[in-house]
């Protein structure tokens, strides 16, 4: 006979649930320290401590001809403004800038293309890099007065030159960079050449391109101000840094100065309203960048 073996039977026992414990408050942070996480305050305090130095040292130099204070400078800005001498200025050399910079991006674009889908275009394209990007644009400002003249063709040509270089190399560079996985898949769905390059490259290699873009209109910007210091001047109008130039040989220092700032304000209201939103709005939204 054949005994069957019941497990053993388990005393139950029954815990009672400790209390659960109160959720703690998170308390708002003071007003100072919330104050302090604003980026737009915390570099505001970084330019004001600047304008305070500069207003000391030229206060204690006491030479109006070498350093005008800050407030010499602030009022021949404001002055420059009223008078719409310092904005028609302004205008003049960012309608130039604007179009070389068009120029240059669309001839970066074009060569960068072109060395991702051909091995020609990638030899032509090193080889060029290697070549011109080492060059001052400045450098080839007496060569293009001879070619287009004393006018705007001259500074459109440099500016090309200052933009499509490092723009070219930092878009390579970001397609150089795309995992093999995504051009796979590009390549499955049938994308080829340049439909490749425009849906599958550039959104991957789009932070690479922006970094290419301010670089290059860094570029462009001092380019352009260093040209018209000497050669700006086209049928009795310069731009800014003609402006600059100017006001130099007549000795007007708060002035020159004047015009610095408008060159460090533009440079400044560019990369926060372009370059920012551009970046807020595509790679940091996308999560390619923090």
């Amino acid at each position: 006979m054949s005994l069957l073996l019941e497990p053993p039977i388990r005393q139950e026992f029954e815990y009672a649930a400790a209390p659960a414990a109160p959720a703690s408050v998170t308390r708002p942070l003071p007003l100072a320290q919330r104050a302090w996480q604003q980026d737009w305050l915390r570099k505001g305090l970084i330019l004001l401590a600047l304008a305070a130095g500069w207003e000391i040292i030229a206060r204690w130099q006491n030479n109006d001809l070498l350093l005008p204070t800050f407030l010499q400078t602030a009022r021949a800005f404001v002055d420059g403004i009223a008078s719409g001498e310092l904005l028609e200025r302004v205008r003049i050399s960012l309608a130039v800038l604007l179009q070389g910079y068009v120029l240059g991006v669309i001839a970066a674009f074009a060569l960068t293309a072109l060395a991702v889908t051909t091995r020609l275009g990638r030899d032509l394209l090193e080889a060029l890099v290697a070549m011109f990007n080492p060059l001052p644009a400045i450098a080839l400002l007496p060569l293009a007065l001879l070619w287009f003249g004393l006018g705007n063709g001259s500074l459109l040509f440099v500016i090309v030159h200052a933009v499509l270089w490092p723009l070219a190399l930092g878009a390579y560079a970001g397609f150089q960079g795309v995992p093999e996985t995504l051009r796979m898949a590009g390549r499955n769905y049938g994308l080829r050449g340049l439909p490749l390059v425009v849906q599958i490259l550039v959104p991957a290699a789009l932070p690479a391109i922006v970094s290419g873009l301010k670089i290059g209109w860094a570029f462009a910007w001092r380019t352009l101000i260093a040209a018209e210091l000497v050669f700006g001047v086209s049928s009795g109008k310069g731009g800014l840094g003609w402006y600059i130039f100017q006001n130099r040989n007549e000795l007007y220092t708060d002035k020159v100065f004047a015009g610095l700032a408008a060159v460090i304000l533009i440079g400044l209201l560019v990369d926060s309203l372009v370059f920012r939103t551009l970046e807020r709005l595509t790679i940091r939204r996308w999560g390619m960048q923090r």
